[in-house]
């Protein structure tokens, strides 16, 4: 057995190996003043980052749990590598050949540890993988890339490969390179048969998966031949290397863009991650043959440094038909676990983002991504569409459904506020009765989770008890809201509405002069609005500089003056330029809830007026009703209205 590694070669590996470099792989670091950086923390869960980096020193240490070291010790303890281990993986990455005690080199194959040998073991095999997607063999493989839009370049990118329909043509390469069976196996490449080992993927398009330092740590591979009688997907098994409820597929690709845009976008499949790469979503990662749990949140939340100060975005993209919207609502039971912003991307077409991306192009898929709503949002209409709004036993009943919903919401404040857009998107017009609804089961909920965990700590703040006294207190006092909540999703979509009307005025033409200030919701936004009217609407629109001036000189008093600048200058959310799709939306959306509410006001005069004592006025009344529900039909079938 070969002996210990030369202290003055473990001396050079921790001087040329950047701790922060190494750490970055892991985990968004930011600077925390000082020349160090911090972040959170990846052997403990915590809210806000407490683990911190001195790279002039080479060490780090976290206040929360106390772990701390040099960068052997983290790629040690994050890999769960013994220290020689840690050295050799290193002292490979930083281009050093390491030297023994015993004065001989040690073959690579023969006698590292088990994590190195199956590394290079797995890197072999993708390499042989990439090389066989070239044969003739192969061509089913290539067919099958090309049918979904994928170049020779895109699948070079991201390593894709062709595994033969031969019985050992893997194993024989490996064995050729100096790899034993026993690694061959353990590493999940291979299985042992009635001969000896045989390849576990064969006849298949092969994916290699990556840990976020970018080595293969195991591969998805999608069947290819109708004979093949095995899954459409088959992973990687479990073993020394992969973890498939820890692992992000692309996680390594697009881990910079992550952090970069403090945006994660988890789709549901291999092809999805490449055409949203392709697309221009460089932040789109999958899981591996799993749903989506506890540890990806792990890895996301370290990668985004998901805290209250830096608040982020992960959006999750479901295909639109009744399994994809199950599979929303099964990831809103996880929203609480971020302190970022959850929100979901459903394609009502039911096209996946390879498909999207095939049928209507590059923008398309940004649009769907672009086009995300809350989860919270997504999971209270996905209970109240299932029931028929315009009668009161409907509202009734889909106040029910949504209610527990609502009341799910651990934040208290944010419970409240979605209570309060309940009341307005079901139309009962009785804020204190839904808000009361609300209050109950929140209160029940409470009540259950501290009979059974005792007095333990609970991540909401008890109703009842401290807060801002905004909440439900329990003494029937009737709460405070302020005339408009700016963290109502309503309310959102007036705001970049207005933006694109301040900014891009020609993107959104006659159709935004047709809506009156009375159909925004904020006062500030309907003064806004107003300043447009009087400004000749955004049809009158010149240059851009002389567009704001026009609007800034109209402006009646400064609190409008200062939201018009604000809106001049604050990013739209969508995530292109001249999103056209965009702009129709959120017309659509604003226009469809002014509908609803002239339908809704239409109603309630009717139900005040008898027939037969004012015939013309009633029949002149229940002809607009007839017209309005006419016009939010069409709105609907057009599918510019409200999902």
């Amino acid at each position: 057995m070969a002996g210990r590694i030369r202290n003055e070669d473990i001396a050079l590996v921790r001087e040329r190996s950047s701790i922060a470099d190494v750490i970055g792989e892991y985990l968004q670091l930011r600077s925390a003043g000082g020349g160090n950086l911090k972040g959170l923390c990846p052997f403990h869960d915590e809210k806000s980052p407490s683990f911190n980096v001195t790279p002039s020193r080479g060490l780090y240490f976290c206040f929360g749990c106390e772990a701390g070291g040099d960068v052997i010790k983290f790629v040690q303890e994050i890999e769960h590598l013994t220290f020689s281990e840690s050295v050799e993986r290193l002292a490979a990455q930083v281009g050093i050949q390491l030297r023994y005690e015993d004065g001989g080199g040690r073959g690579p194959r023969q006698d590292t540890g088990q994590r190195a040998r199956l590394l290079e073991a797995h890197k072999a095999a993708a390499e042989f993988y990439v090389e066989q997607l070239a044969s003739p063999e192969a061509a089913i493989g290539r067919t099958f890339l090309s049918e979904r839009g994928f170049e020779a370049a895109d699948a070079a990118h991201f390593g894709v490969g062709f595994a033969p329909r031969e019985w050992e043509g893997l194993v024989r390469h490996l064995r050729g390179r100096g790899f034993a069976d026993r690694d061959i196996i353990a590493g999940g490449l291979a299985k042992e048969g009635r001969r000896g080992p045989m390849d576990r993927f064969r006849g298949r398009l092969m994916w290699p998966i990556r840990d976020l330092s970018g080595d293969v740590i195991g591969f998805g591979a999608r069947r290819l031949y109708e004979d093949d009688d095995g899954p459409k997907y088959l992973n990687t098994p479990e073993s020394p290397l992969f973890h498939k409820s820890s692992v992000l597929y692309g996680a390594d690709l697009a881990k910079k863009e992550i952090a970069r845009r403090r945006q994660a976008v988890v789709v549901e499949g291999y092809t999805d991650v490449m055409a949203c790469h392709l697309s221009g979503v460089q932040t789109a990662i999958a899981t591996c043959g799993t749903a989506f749990g506890d540890d990806h949140i792990k890895i996301l939340r370290r990668l985004l440094m998901d805290q209250d100060e830096f608040r982020g975005e992960v959006i999750f993209t479901f295909d639109g038909d009744s399994a994809g919207q199950k599979a929303a609502l099964r990831a809103f039971a996880d929203e609480q676990k971020f302190v970022t912003q959850t929100f979901v991307a459903v394609q009502p077409d039911g096209l996946d983002p390879c498909d999207l991306r095939i049928r209507h192009g590059d923008a398309a898929v940004r649009d769907l991504v672009a086009s995300r709503l809350p989860l919270f949002e997504f999971a209270v209409r996905s209970a109240i569409q299932q029931h028929d709004l315009d009668t009161a036993e409907g509202r009734l009943a889909a106040l029910d459904a949504a209610a527990p919903v609502v009341a799910s919401i651990k934040d208290r404040a944010l419970r409240q506020m979605y209570a309060v857009s309940l009341d307005r998107w079901l139309g009962i017009m009785d804020e204190q009765f839904v808000l009361r609804r609300v209050r109950e089961l929140a209160n029940r909920r409470h009540a259950q989770a501290r009979s059974g965990r005792g007095n333990g700590r609970n991540g909401a703040m008890p109703n009842g008890s401290g807060g801002n006294g905004n909440g439900g207190n329990g003494n029937g006092a009737a709460p405070q809201r302020p005339a408009y909540d700016p963290n109502d999703p309503e309310v959102q979509r007036e705001r970049e509405l207005l933006k694109l009307a301040v900014q891009r005025p020609a993107m959104l033409g006659p159709v935004f002069d047709e809506v009156p200030a009375g159909a925004f919701i904020a006062p500030p936004h309907a003064a806004v609005r107003a300043v447009i009217a009087e400004a000749g609407g955004v049809t009158a629109a010149g240059s851009a500089s002389e567009w704001a001036v026009m609007l800034l000189e109209r402006a009646p008093n400064d609190q409008v003056r200062d939201l018009i600048t604000m809106l001049g200058v604050e990013p739209v959310r969508s995530a292109q330029e001249s999103d056209d799709r965009y702009a129709v939306e959120l017309l659509a959306r604003i226009q469809e809830r002014q509908l609803t509410r002239m339908i809704a006001d239409a109603k309630s005069k009717l139900q005040r007026l008898n027939p037969v004592e004012d015939p013309e006025q009633y029949n002149r009344l229940f002809g607009d009703l007839v017209a309005l529900e006419q016009q939010r039909r069409v709105m609907r079938e057009r599918g510019l209205g409200s999902q």
